[in-house]
């Protein structure tokens, strides 16, 4: 988000404005705000109509197949390159290398062109000036022989003619700012399109007229006001979230608001933890709970659906050969994804671990990690968890019983009819090609504790804080992985998923399902609960509004226990997210008994009314 620092330095109006209100802090900051947006999409609509992009041809711009780039980014020269790579990296991974780095070279680049040799993707930002360093020329003309390249020139035309030989997409914008960066960033993902021409003749391949139009098919950050919306009308969300966290409802939370495929709203508040005063950012990773069913289970039911490996009117035990000799057998898949199987909604599977069940280090026998310095012994859960739910009492069958016991059963059937673990299948189906790159199952192995928002300190089963260990203690016990918890994500990774949702199955290109699927999962299909197939619903019956007292009936997506949501609502064309972990550091209900999550999404509807 761009702040515009000489605006209110030079503007008699907002300077009038604080005066009138007795110079109240809040009042001037609102409407600072709202001019700087304004300033700033003034400012981007002169870029739109002065960037162009040349040498698309072959349409490699806005990126498809994100799950097969690797990805650099290479600046030479561009001050601005902090907010280029910052957008890109809200799209899909990429690595960041300064060619001030390799100063110490004044003849090539070619330590940096080694360092490059594992990305087929190479996205070079330059300008007129780093363009005359003899070292620039050759290694794109290097680059361009074995990679796909991608040159970001800003500054005067002329210097287009350096660049007459390169035959991949070149986007070319006179301004050097962060704005122009922000929107060469977005252009090469397909947040913003091209639609600009060269003026006049530079070369004899860059001649007046030239000029690539693109499209937009991925997710734009930008303003409220770009949607209609006075930044002032959102800051409501930023009264509560601070009740919130002064209530100590949650120690943090992060809010994201997409409206119309814009995201107009990102804000991380609180600390990590009471204890630990590091702020939340908007990048870090929460333990999503029950999102999970919505954001990795149900994903993969409605793929193998399409696919026909999965029918909803077929019995559990046509998929699960354990359960053919159990009361489960008969069951339907459709009944399951309702929570209309009769499952009880819970087990409590940590109360009946002994001593001789777990390990404080881990062996061959006791392999399976819960926690830092907790292992449970092997085959735990085929031997006693999946028996326990195999054997299971049912009861109120046909009618509405919220149960986790119905996602570990659709999680094994997703792995016998992929043939692949869960978490390996959403992973390639649909994080890598979305360019979701914080979202997955325990992630300990592939981020660092400070990238991981800490959920519950445990004193009642692993007797320690939870550091990017699943918080749900049956979640934990299967090694981190179920169908009804062990998700967990950033707020911009899920905005990308369920945009993907909202967009009825395609995102950046891709078509991941067809809309019909995507009608039926998310609209009601119960004549006896608000439910979806495995998606939660807006409920009429609710009286204060459930998920908010403003949502439309179509609204669908999931809460989590850990005090998290994702809500979508075709209507407006809104993908709502709060994530918080208001189990830190014990459980808490004071999140739900202020509707902190309901009350911020009312703030978004009327912002979206005024």
């Amino acid at each position: 988000m761009f702040i515009l620092n000489n605006l209110f330095r030079f503007s008699p109006v907002v300077t009038a404005f604080c005066v009138v209100v007795l110079f109240s802090v809040s009042a001037c900051a609102q409407t600072t705000e709202h001019l700087r947006n304004e300033a700033f999409l003034k400012e981007e609509k002169n870029i739109e109509r002065s960037t162009v992009l040349l040498n698309n041809e072959g349409k490699l711009i806005p990126l498809k197949s994100l799950q097969n780039l690797t990805i650099a980014s290479v600046n030479i020269g561009s001050a601005f390159s902090s907010e280029f790579d910052s957008i890109l990296n809200k799209y899909t991974l990429v690595r960041r290398f300064e060619s001030s780095a390799y100063n110490y070279d004044m003849l090539s680049f070619n330590e940096l062109n080694d360092d490059l040799k594992f990305y087929n993707t190479i996205i070079i930002q330059v300008t007129d000036q780093s363009l005359n360093d003899p070292r620039t020329i050759p290694l794109l003309l290097d680059l361009q022989l074995n990679k796909q390249i991608i040159v970001s020139l800003s500054g005067d035309v002329q210097s287009l003619k350096l660049l007459n030989f390169l035959k991949a997409p070149l986007i070319w914008s006179e301004k050097k700012s962060d704005e122009s960066s922000n929107f060469a960033a977005q252009l090469i993902f397909g947040g913003v399109a091209a639609m600009a021409k060269l003026k006049q003749d530079i070369s004899a391949n860059y001649t007046s007229g030239s000029g690539f139009e693109s499209i937009v098919n991925r997710l734009k950050y930008t303003v409220p006001e770009e949607v209609g919306i006075n930044s002032a009308a959102l800051r409501g969300i930023d009264e509560i979230a601070a009740e919130a966290i002064r209530s100590k409802a949650a120690p943090g939370a992060v809010v994201m608001v997409v409206l119309d495929g814009k995201v107009i709203y990102n804000k991380a508040f609180g600390t990590r933890t009471y204890t630990d005063s590091t702020p939340t950012r908007i990048n870090d990773i929460y333990d999503l709970a029950s999102v999970t069913k919505t954001s990795a289970t149900t994903m993969a039911v409605m793929r193998l659906f399409e696919q026909e490996k999965l029918k909803l009117d077929t019995n559990v035990g046509a998929y699960i050969p354990k359960a053919r000799s159990t009361n489960k057998t008969e069951i339907s898949v459709r009944e399951v994804m309702l929570h209309q199987a009769g499952f009880i909604p819970y087990i409590p599977f940590y109360r009946n671990l002994i001593e001789s069940d777990f390990r404080r280090d881990s062996t061959a026998a006791f392999p399976t990690k819960v926690a830092d310095n907790y292992f449970i012994r092997k085959g735990y859960f085929a031997k006693v968890m999946w028996p326990q739910m195999l054997n299971s009492t049912l009861a109120n069958r046909g009618k509405y019983v919220y149960s986790d016991l119905s996602m570990y059963f659709m999680k094994e059937m997703v792995e016998r009819q992929s043939g692949k673990p869960m978490e390996n299948y959403v992973m390639d189906q649909f994080y890598k090609p979305l360019g979701m790159t914080r979202a997955g199952f325990n992630p300990r192995l592939r981020f660092s504790k400070d990238e991981i928002i800490p959920t519950e300190d445990d004193q009642a089963f692993r007797k320690t804080l939870l550091e990017g260990y699943v918080h749900d203690q049956g979640a934990a016990m299967v090694g981190g992985v179920s169908g009804h918890a062990g998700l967990f994500s950033s707020t911009n990774d899920l905005a990308i998923l369920y945009q993907m949702l909202l967009n009825r199955g395609s995102y950046g290109g891709t078509e991941y399902f067809k809309p019909g699927t995507v009608d039926m999962f998310t609209a009601k299909q119960s004549d006896v609960s608000r439910r979806g197939l495995g998606f939660d619903r807006w409920d009429p019956e609710s009286t204060k509004g459930y998920p908010s007292r403003l949502a439309s009936p179509q609204t669908f997506g999931h809460t989590g226990y850990t005090g998290t949501c994702v809500w979508v609502d075709p209507k407006y064309n809104l993908v709502y997210i709060f994530l918080s972990n208001r189990v830190n550091p014990g459980v808490s209900t004071k999140l739900i008994e202020l509707n902190i999550r309901g009350r911020i999404q009312d703030v978004i509807y009327e912002a979206i009314g005024n």
